[in-house]
């Protein structure tokens, strides 16, 4: 019991859980603005898995690690477009498009992968991120080599966060992307085109979804898998639920499984006779329980999931 409470104030578990964030960070991020905007997009598994492969091959074929990334964020946002096409001009049920572009992306990332790539009895690798350790700050007990000895692409998600709070809460695009998620209509009547900004905060936020898969492969990991996403397309898409559509409370709600997940990886190393089975098992259950807690208080957007048609009322 003492030594599972000695892992809370092991700097390794703190960064470790920012580390494990990030790409949730980023995908709940892009859940969120097409959540936000009216638009469910279940297919963030598949985009997610899409970025991953296409991030890394990218630099495994020679491109720098940002281009990677940029690669990675173009290829969600041409997902993204596909989803949006089907979903807001068309109509189609967004659970089966969002589903089916799942399926899609993670088949046409795998077969791509296996086309271009000779695995041998080992996947081929490429150096990834660093950890970027910034003078003095680092070197701060505790503190220092959780928030500033990172990765460049976690700053980046933390990044997002504030910028995607800011846009949200305080600029005329912000009102216009949470009012075509409220009521379309009185968007419309502004004289401002609904269709065309939820198209676009599904690319962008396809895009976002993007970035966090590219980060398994170009700072977690240095290879890619087909199974790597390992569901977290999924989680994110209930802790968009959890934040009650808000940036802030998704940064920590992203924050709070990664500890989940963290602490039960070093549970496992002091604590004896139990299946590791619990251990995995534990995020999941005890993401599940905070869920049920908030989810009753949280305000989804009257307009979720509403096909948007010109001059309906």
């Amino acid at each position: 019991m003492i030594e599972a409470l000695d892992l809370l104030f092991n700097a390794s578990l703190w960064a470790a859980v920012l580390r494990i964030a990030t790409p949730l960070i980023f995908g709940v991020l892009g859940a969120l603005l097409c959540e936000r905007a009216g638009v469910l997009n279940l297919g963030i598994e598949g985009i997610m898995t899409m970025g991953a492969m296409v991030g890394w091959l990218s630099v495994f074929l020679g491109a720098d690690l940002w281009t990677g990334l940029l690669i990675a964020a173009g290829a969600g946002a041409l997902l993204g477009l596909l989803h949006a096409v089907l979903t807001v001009p068309l109509g189609l049920s967004q659970h089966v498009s969002g589903l089916g572009i799942t399926l899609f992306a993670s088949a046409v990332a795998y077969y791509l992968y296996r086309l271009i790539v000779t695995v041998g009895e080992s996947p081929p690798t490429i150096v990834p991120f660093r950890p970027l350790d910034i003078p003095v700050l680092s070197d701060i007990p505790l503190l220092g080599p959780v928030l500033f000895s990172q990765a460049v692409p976690t700053y980046l998600a933390l990044l997002a966060v504030a910028v995607l709070a800011y846009v949200l809460a305080r600029t005329p695009l912000g009102l216009a992307i949470r009012m075509t998620g409220e009521n379309p209509h009185a968007v419309e009547a502004q004289g401002l085109d609904p269709t065309l900004i939820r198209i676009g905060c599904v690319m962008a936020g396809s895009a976002l979804m993007a970035l966090g898969g590219a980060f398994l492969t170009t700072a977690a990991f240095n290879s890619f898998f087909p199974e790597m996403v390992q569901g977290r397309g999924w989680i994110c898409i209930a802790l968009v639920v959890f934040a009650s559509w808000r940036p802030g409370k998704a940064l920590l709600g992203a924050l709070l499984f990664a500890f989940f997940d963290a602490y039960q990886l070093r549970l496992q190393t002091v604590v004896e006779g139990v299946p590791y089975q619990l251990f995995l098992m534990a995020p999941y259950v005890l993401s599940i329980v905070a869920l049920i807690l908030v989810a009753r208080r949280a305000q989804v957007p009257e307009a979720l999931m509403t096909p948007y048609r010109k001059g309906e009322r």
